[in-house]
């Protein structure tokens, strides 16, 4: 076997980076947020700490949702891209905006009646009544501001989406910078009431976090719309202008896309009973597993970022019927990012071993994150290998299979098994939370053999 052959020249790599790297900073800096957020919120306290990490939780599955209905429709963009069909791209746009936005309206209506029975279910562990009570007082409180954010975060995703399909990866880049410095700056200001501003703590993170959220919508509709003239963005005029979508493409998006968006409410779904389940062992669970998510996220942003450049390449060669090497070129983006993730759980373990400590919160908390961190650690492999192979069997519009893989294994593998190990033994959460990790490599060696059998190569645009 030529192993060698699995590795690009120098021209691939840079080609794959071109596109990548400001994926990766884009997400990094989102992530690096995320971070500092849960830092100077973590500064305040355990129950404000806790609070924030619920409503994450549940704000997780939005975000997820919501990409993966751009997402859906984003197949169909990324193969219009490919044959340089401007109208086929307008059109998914144009779904991708009307229908987050009609999404948005239904979950926030849900999380604004439900919210407290929704927190509730992360705080049923043991541990102290008085910090359960400050929990969720202070996971309110944050939540319903962020409401408000979600409606420009789902736009936000529909422009960021279309321009990456067009090969256009810097100016979302550009725009989730300047959210960064913003929401960073008024956290400071907002959560310890410097500069004469009003002292809010967990309010003033979800404030300075939806005033980012604006900013960020408000240069994406800017810089659109001042190069729209240019062929690689015309899909941009008259995108706002009402006029029908062809049924038949919003048919298609519906029967492609409906999976995907299922799969990604689901997958998120299970992800967060994941966290719920770990939960019921101890209430200090719920903030040691917050601080252990938000480094994970953050370094695990090169091989999540590769996922969805893959997306974005092999999709272009299928919209442009270039399937001559398609395989080859598949397995190196797939070796190159578990190289990524091999040194991604390395520095992450580093890590684990003083990051808890900036924490203002207990040693028996700051000691579960360590753990949790280094568990997560060993877990990065398969993670690298599942998100690859998911993007590649998606790019070809196989969102069923897709489905089945991911979301139908976290719930049908992962949820079930935590949920037995959870009420029906007495194992320690550490060891429940290691064979969780476990089973992302069956997960793994599944979309291996799929991506082998080359089931995806599809060209859905000509279908």
């Amino acid at each position: 076997m030529n192993i060698r052959k699995y590795f690009g020249d120098k021209a691939f790599y840079k080609y794959v980076l071109g596109l990548s790297v400001p994926i990766m900073i884009q997400n990094f800096i989102t992530n690096f947020v995320s971070m500092l957020d849960n830092l100077m919120v973590g500064n305040l306290g355990t129950a404000q700490m806790s609070g924030v990490s619920v409503s994450n939780q549940l704000l997780f599955v939005f975000q997820l949702t919501v990409f993966g209905l751009v997402s859906g429709a984003g197949i169909f963009g990324a193969q219009y891209a490919g044959n340089k069909d401007v109208q086929g791209l307008r059109n998914t746009f144009k779904f991708k905006i009307i229908a987050s936005l009609i999404f948005t309206f239904c979950f926030c209506w849900v999380y604004a009646v439900a919210n407290e029975a929704l927190i509730g279910l992360y705080l049923k562990g043991d541990g102290d009544p008085t910090l359960a009570v400050e929990t969720v007082k202070n996971a309110k409180a944050y939540l319903i501001i962020m409401l408000v954010g979600l409606y420009p975060t789902a736009v936000s995703q529909a422009y960021a989406s279309s321009l990456r399909e067009v090969g256009q990866t810097k100016v979302p880049m550009y725009a989730s910078l300047a959210a960064v410095v913003f929401n960073v700056v008024f956290d400071y200001i907002l959560i310890y009431g410097k500069f004469g501003a009003p002292r809010l703590e967990v309010r003033g993170a979800a404030i300075a976090t939806v005033l980012a959220r604006f900013l960020e919508l408000a240069i994406l509709i800017i810089w659109s719309n001042r190069n729209k003239a240019k062929d690689l963005y015309a899909f941009i005029q008259g995108a706002w202008k009402p006029s029908k979508i062809p049924l038949e493409l919003v048919k298609n998006i519906i029967i492609k896309g409906t999976p995907l968006m299922l799969n990604e409410a689901l997958w998120s779904a299970g992800i967060t009973r994941l966290a719920q389940c770990y939960s019921m062992r101890d209430l200090n669970v719920v903030p040691a597993m917050s601080i252990s998510t938000t480094y994970f996220n953050l370094f695990s942003v090169l091989f999540v970022s590769m996922g969805v450049a893959i997306g974005i390449i092999i999709g272009q060669k299928l919209g442009a019927n270039d399937t001559d090497d398609i395989m080859l070129v598949t397995w190196r983006l797939i070796l190159f990012s578990l190289i990524m993730s091999l040194i991604c759980a390395i520095l992450f373990i580093l890590c684990s071993l003083f990051i808890p400590n900036l924490y203002a919160t207990t040693r028996e908390v700051r000691h579960m994150a360590t753990i949790f961190m280094i568990i997560s650690a060993s877990g990065m492999l398969g993670d690298s290998v599942c998100n690859s192979t998911y993007f590649t069997i998606r790019s070809g519009g196989n969102t069923l299979i897709t489905f089945l893989m991911d979301s139908g294994f976290v719930w049908c593998v992962c949820v079930a098994t935590a949920t037995i190990l959870i009420n029906f033994t007495t194992l320690s959460v550490y060891l429940i939370y290691f064979i969780i990790q476990l089973c992302n490599y069956l997960k793994a060696a599944i979309g291996f053999t799929l991506v082998k059998k080359g089931i995806w190569i599809n060209n859905i645009i000509q279908e």
